[in-house]
């Protein structure tokens, strides 16, 4: 089955159940939520059962933002998923692989990068997925060794390939990449390899709207060694989430899971330290 139908109802059945749970953060029934947004309660209960039919409509999801009294980061999230359930005709490249080739703990995450308008990451011990050589790729998909099969390694360097794509595209994001000096000095597979990962990312780096800075040895201790590697995404702005201090939600990644958090502290608006 392709993902244009069960990429679709992945985002839906997401969207719903943050809206529940934003919903539940006010005390709010479905028919006091209906009522201050001037909605009927068969609306919201569509909406937060993730229906098909429901257009998640702008203007409706923006008054029920302002009932639960969001922040702009899960403002920004929602707007851009909800506008991806009224994308019609528009196909993202994740719409050719099914939900076995690109499972929900990951498949939200690569919608969400699709549409941001900016990503920042700090990676401390690999070359992000957006960076990497397929060679690269090859040889981390087998890491452990035994754990994937040849066909599942297969498929998951080509996803990581074809989300490479947005790099290139005329609306492209802002990329902003921090390394650990220990990611470029490990080597991997054949040294010819290692060479073209290398060269990979100073041709990417030299790509309009791209940046990739590396953390020196001698910056001595810093933030990131008591961080997992993290990934920031921001959204088309709206009128209802213009750009602000608010942190935004912060993607942390691990094997098998991809998780959403929301930092305490605003974020900082430069990333010092890196050359």
């Amino acid at each position: 089955m392709a993902l244009g139908t069960v990429g679709t109802a992945l985002i839906r059945r997401h969207i719903g159940r943050r809206l529940r749970e934003l919903r539940d953060s006010v005390e709010l029934t479905q028919t006091q939520a209906a009522k201050i947004a001037d909605l009927s309660r068969s609306t919201i209960v569509r909406m937060e059962d993730g229906e098909e039919g429901v257009r998640f409509k702008a203007a409706e999801v923006n008054l029920l933002l302002d009932a639960y009294k969001v922040s702009d980061g899960d403002r920004q999230v929602l707007l851009a998923l909800t506008a991806e359930t009224r994308n019609g005709r528009k196909k993202s490249w994740w719409h050719d692989y099914t939900e076995t080739e690109l499972p929900d703990w990951f498949g939200l995450f690569v919608m969400l990068e699709d549409s941001a308008t900016s990503i920042r990451q700090y990676e401390s011990k690999l070359v992000p997925g957006l960076l990497q050589i397929k060679q690269y790729a090859e040889a981390l998909a087998h890491q452990p060794t035994g754990y994937l099969t040849a066909e599942e390694i297969e498929r998951r360097v080509q996803v990581r390939m074809d989300r490479q794509a947005l790099l290139s595209r005329a609306d492209a994001p802002r990329l902003e990449v921090m390394l650990d000096a220990a990611v470029i000095q490990r080597p991997f597979g054949q040294p010819e390899f290692y060479r073209r990962q290398l060269e990979h990312l100073l041709q990417v780096a030299d790509h309009k709207g791209v940046s990739i800075r590396i953390l020196p040895l001698s910056a001595g201790m810093h933030a990131g060694m008591v961080a997992s590697a993290f990934t920031l995404l921001d959204f088309p702005r709206t009128r209802k989430a213009p750009r602000s201090s608010h942190p935004w939600p912060t993607w942390t990644h691990s094997l098998e899971r991809c998780i959403s958090t929301s930092p305490r502290k605003p974020r900082p608006t430069s990333w010092s330290g890196a050359t």
